[in-house]
């Protein structure tokens, strides 16, 4: 199967790549290679996918309308997987610009691109962070969004909201995957399990937000990219309505909303303790109030996917963190 992934060489990305490529798919790669964080670790993973002959690649801007179509109309795909995003919400406060850009319009220029070519299945990345301020915990897809608490969040719900009106226009069967504070080896350097690991190491201070009370239903990559192949031949479809209990499938579109997650809240301070442990080594802690667009906890209901797929995650958050940390180590030192 011909799949065209965008942000091949960011975490998610890299790390679906080199499933499909190893089970014999065509894939087509797309990334800016911006500097967002360390492009050294871009290039590193982008090695590493060049090796497959099955796996081609543009260095492209989403933003860059002409250049996404032209790829589309080359490639051809019949699965497009969009993982390309500016991430981070933190740096969303003192960003907002630059994810309008890249969040909306390269987002627009996927979806519209995916609907000329007539793809069999458009995946986008959405995020846990689209919940906000809700309360009510373990986070359902049908639960109220409406409450978003920073720019990134509020993007990746603008993203659902677009590509639900496309879906309905066009017929294209779009899936939105809700995201679940991914870690694992190749991570992000800005999240948490990236930082708190470089700080212990190098006897820099960690900045330990709302003093460290909080949870995260923290979900290990190889989980996320299992239950994204699980995903990939079964696009949303109108005569599916009532099938599943508490579906999220539009009563319009061929478009679902889908939480992919590990469905298990870890306290932060016991995911720090972990690493301590893992290290033999004290954090130098340095406690901080809740930053402005954080949330104090997320949990995943992930039954609908479960259903539709079979996917249930399978890694504890002690080994998914020694599995990074041997990557780490490994990597760097």
């Amino acid at each position: 199967m011909k799949i065209l992934i965008t942000g091949s060489s960011g975490f998610i990305g890299f790390h679906l790549s080199k499933l499909l490529l190893k089970k014999g798919n065509s894939v087509y790669g797309i990334d800016s290679m911006n500097n967002y964080y360390d492009v050294s670790l871009k290039k590193a993973r982008l090695k590493i996918l060049k090796k497959y002959k099955n796996f081609s690649f543009s260095k492209a801007n989403l933003e860059n309308s002409k250049k996404i179509e032209n790829i589309f109309k080359k490639v051809k795909p019949k699965v497009v997987v969009h993982l390309a995003a500016q991430a981070g919400v933190r740096y969303s406060i003192d960003k907002p610009r630059v994810y309008l850009k890249s969040n909306i319009n390269g987002t627009f220029n996927v979806i519209e691109s995916s609907h000329k070519c007539k793809v069999f299945h458009l995946i986008m990345a959405s995020s846990s962070s689209v919940y906000g301020a809700n309360k009510k915990i373990p986070f359902k897809e049908n639960d109220k969004t409406e409450s978003q608490l920073s720019i990134y969040a509020s993007t990746k719900k603008a993203n659902e909201s677009m590509a639900h009106s496309y879906s309905s226009i066009w017929n294209l069967p779009i899936t939105m995957l809700r995201f679940f504070t991914v870690y694992g080896p190749w991570g992000r350097p800005d999240m948490a399990l990236f930082k708190f690991t470089k700080g212990i190491i190098n006897n820099k201070k960690i900045d330990i937000y709302n003093n460290g009370k909080m949870y995260r239903d923290f979900t290990y990559i190889d989980d996320i990219v299992k239950g994204i192949n699980l995903l990939i031949k079964k696009p949303p479809n109108l005569k599916q309505k009532n099938k599943f209990k508490n579906d999220s499938l539009s009563p319009i579109a061929p478009f679902r909303v889908l939480n992919i997650g590990n469905t298990k809240k870890v306290y932060l301070l016991d995911f720090i303790k972990q690493i301590e442990f893992m290290l033999k080594k004290k954090a130098i802690r340095n406690y901080m109030p809740l930053q402005r667009g954080d949330v104090k906890q997320t949990l995943s209901d992930t039954k609908l996917l479960r259903k539709i797929t079979g996917y249930k995650s399978k890694t504890d958050y002690k080994l998914g963190i020694k599995k990074f940390l041997n990557w780490y180590i490994n990597f760097y030192h």
